[in-house]
């Protein structure tokens, strides 16, 4: 079958369209921005890409359009698509449909942590040597791909967003998985672009329990209201709880970033890593949790995630100059941004930390958690925020006014090179450099470096 893929440079599309082609179908797609690595991950498979959505490519004759929720009403090739009756259907429907039937699907879900906690839970079970089929919003070291996918496996793990579907579809991608083990990592307000309130994302994932079978588990932390109120809509699924007063909990251990696991309050190993933060260790015991439900034994599991390497963007050591550390880190809601920071804090000790954040996700631009920067950004000696309150990097709020309660610790650019050099000027021997955002930001990692060169 030939499926044609609107939208395929996207992570979530750009995966599908690999595991289309391991699949065995044939495949081609269209998007605005082509380019590396995405693009060049997808060619080495052969699949052709085509820049732009113009018409002209029904001539293509696909049996099939996969359209992804970049795409709108309007878009010329969406337009002739609708016109001519040709068939289509969204991403996440197809995947569900046509791959995930007969797989045991461990979804990963939550506001935070999805790509970390779907990137351990893959590895753990790629140690014990299930090889599972993925699909995950980000590469793991350990993993090398975003996604795989081999018809012979019968274990599917998937980043489980609660964003939108499709302009047809206005439910949550999750609801077409059909998890057996869903990880409920955590629930707060997010995307304001299409969720008017808390309340509207807890029926989103109140959908997705409804379609957890009562044999399958539901993995969820032992604290966290918002997941409370959804569960208490009804829920068919044996639920195990991760973190204080859990079924699952992790106790330090002696060095910073050691800490024992026990289960039912009976310890059942010593988990040693270099990750940092709170948010790594229920990241952990989620994902330990989920794999013990596959068969996994939590010290097999502990076993692997003592050699897991971490998440590319995720507290990513890009590069040291004249001793000063940059990193590159996902974090754009202020949440991430505030546990981001204070899992490095806990690591460089009273070493300065220089955040350079980009508040570019269509939440942040909005303003609606705008207020809640300088709170989340406390622990940060110094802070580089890059947008503007008008212009082409226009965001929805003044940032040098929202950020004025950090007083001199914070200042607002809308010129990138004017931010580096202010950034480069401040930066001294022993600093580590965060860089926050969850898109490109330029190449802004490498431009640093470059610059603090002697």
């Amino acid at each position: 079958m030939h499926l044609h893929i609107l939208g395929i440079c996207g992570t979530f599309m750009g995966g599908l369209a690999l595991i289309a082609r391991a699949a065995g179908h044939t495949v081609t797609g269209c998007d605005t921005g082509v380019y590396p690595p995405m693009s060049t991950q997808l060619e080495e498979q052969g699949i052709r890409l085509i820049e732009g959505f113009d018409a002209s490519q029904v001539e293509l004759k696909p049996d099939l359009y996969i359209v992804g929720n970049v795409v709108t009403r309007g878009n010329p090739l969406m337009e002739a698509i609708l016109d001519r009756g040709l068939p289509y259907t969204s991403g996440p429907q197809w995947l569900g449909v046509e791959i995930l039937q007969g797989q045991h699907v461990l979804a990963v879900a939550g506001t935070h942590g999805k790509t970390t906690t779907s990137s351990m839970l893959a590895w753990i079970l790629e140690h014990a040597g299930m090889e599972p089929n993925f699909l995950i919003g980000g590469i793991a070291s350990d993993l090398k791909v975003s996604a795989r996918y081999q018809p012979s496996r019968t274990t599917f793990v998937i980043e489980a967003d609660e964003y939108d579907t499709a302009f047809f579809d206005k439910r949550s991608k999750f609801v077409h998985y059909r998890p057996r083990t869903a990880v409920l990592n955590n629930l707060e307000f997010d995307h304001a672009d299409i969720f008017p309130d808390l309340p509207a994302i807890e029926t989103q994932f109140h959908h997705l329990v409804r379609t957890i079978p009562s044999e399958g588990r539901i993995i969820r932390p032992s604290v966290c209201e918002p997941l409370d109120r959804v569960l208490a809509r009804g829920c068919w699924t044996p639920v195990e709880t991760f973190g204080p007063g859990g079924q699952w909990q992790a106790v330090p251990d002696g060095h910073a970033c050691d800490f024992q696991i026990k289960v039912n309050n009976a310890p059942v190993g010593t988990l040693h890593w270099d990750l940092t933060g709170e948010h790594n260790r229920m990241n952990a015991l989620a994902a330990l949790a989920a794999a013990e439900h596959l068969g996994v034994p939590p010290p097999q599991g502990i076993e692997a995630l003592s050699a897991f390497k971490g998440v590319k963007r995720r507290m990513e050591l890009r590069g040291t100059v004249n001793g000063i550390k940059v990193y590159d880190d996902f974090a754009h809601h202020p949440t991430a941004i505030s546990t981001t920071l204070e899992g490095l804090r806990k690591q460089t000790g009273k070493q300065r930390i220089l955040a350079v954040i980009e508040p570019r996700s269509n939440t942040m631009k909005l303003g609606s958690m705008a207020a809640r920067l300088p709170a989340a950004l406390q622990e940060a000696d110094l802070v580089f925020c890059f947008g503007a309150s008008s212009g082409k990097h226009a965001l929805g709020w003044n940032p040098a006014q929202v950020l004025s309660p950090l007083g001199e610790r914070a200042s607002a650019y809308d010129d990138l090179d004017k931010l580096m050099d202010a950034v480069c000027l401040s930066a001294a021997p022993g600093d580590s450099i965060l860089v926050m955002s969850n898109g490109s930001f330029a190449g802004i990692h490498q431009k640093l470096l470059d610059r603090l060169q002697p």
